[in-house]
């Protein structure tokens, strides 16, 4: 891998100064989101809960994504990548392991409103703990492959950011790919779809709809969907083909993630904002019982 400080084919220097702002930007918001839920989290002693970790620890994946797209806007706006081959490696990595950690958090979280809301099943923190060890030692191993072998880490068409290589689009990073959409991504959107079907059925009888059930799944599809189809058409044709703009801006995209599931899932939840409440103001703000516990 060589950097190269000209502009890539396919792009114009207002192209780079796009990019760049638009990573900046959505970094930046992902990043200060989260790291109010991080901070409410450690400080507030009522948000300590076991249903509550798994969106501290969502808030965290998703801060290390944003801090990501910050390195790649940085890179950008200098028109090369600054830090080298090895660099590329761990940046590709340490957005690998946010990315899919975020995503199967998602699952975790969608099962874990499933027993709150339809079994009344109240969850004990080993479990929680677990899952959640689970989830990054399974996201870290899977990131770990491409720098053993199977699936490769190298530049995205800018050449400022560094991601899962698709160019190739060899036997080697087909079954890599279809297995990370298969544990990542379908089982994950499968205990979405399921466990917020179930919910919904059971706010239609109550009558008390306390969230929007279908908008995670559908901010599931509208953020990494078009990236993942792209990682999939590039395991059955030559995906170098495509538009060099359309498989950047495809990327930064799904780098909205940590926004929004700041936005749906802490400002989302009733407990979470009278948490962060109480740790800007101070002021103790009393929630149903039920809302404590999401």
């Amino acid at each position: 891998m060589e950097t190269s400080h000209m502009i890539p084919e396919g792009f114009t220097d207002f192209d780079m100064f796009a990019f760049s702002s638009i990573l900046l930007v959505e970094g930046l918001f992902g990043f200060f989101l989260n790291a109010l839920a991080i901070i409410a989290y450690l400080s507030v002693k009522e948000l300590q809960t076991p249903n509550n970790f798994f969106v501290f620890n969502l808030a965290v994946a998703d801060i290390s994504l944003s801090i990501n797209g910050l390195v790649a806007a940085y890179a950008c706006y200098l028109r090369h990548w600054p830090y080298g081959p090895q660099g590329c490696q761990i940046h590709a990595f340490q957005g690998m392991v946010a990315a899919l950690t975020s995503i199967t958090l998602l699952g975790a979280i969608a099962w874990d409103r499933y027993h709150l809301y339809c079994t009344k099943q109240k969850l004990p923190w080993p479990t929680a703990v677990t899952m959640v060890v689970l989830v990054w030692v399974l996201a870290i191993f899977w990131s770990v492959l491409p720098l053993k072998g199977w699936g490769v880490y190298d530049f995205e068409p800018l050449r400022t950011c560094c991601t899962l290589d698709y160019s190739k689009g060899d036997r080697n990073y087909t079954t890599y790919m279809l297995s990370l959409v298969f544990f990542f991504l379908l089982i994950p959107a499968f205990s979405m779809q399921s466990s917020y079907e179930s919910i919904y059925r059971q706010f239609k009888k109550t009558r008390h709809y306390k969230f929007n059930t279908s908008l995670p799944l559908w901010t599931l599809i509208f953020c990494w969907g078009p990236y993942v189809l792209l990682c999939l058409y590039a395991t059955i044709q030559d995906v170098t083909l495509l538009s060099p703009k359309l498989r950047m801006f495809l990327p930064v995209l799904a780098k909205l993630t940590p926004a929004f599931h700041s936005l749906l899932y802490t400002f989302g939840s009733e407990s979470y904002r009278a948490g962060i409440w109480q740790f800007l103001t101070g002021q103790r703000v009393t929630i149903a019982e039920t809302d404590k516990k999401k």
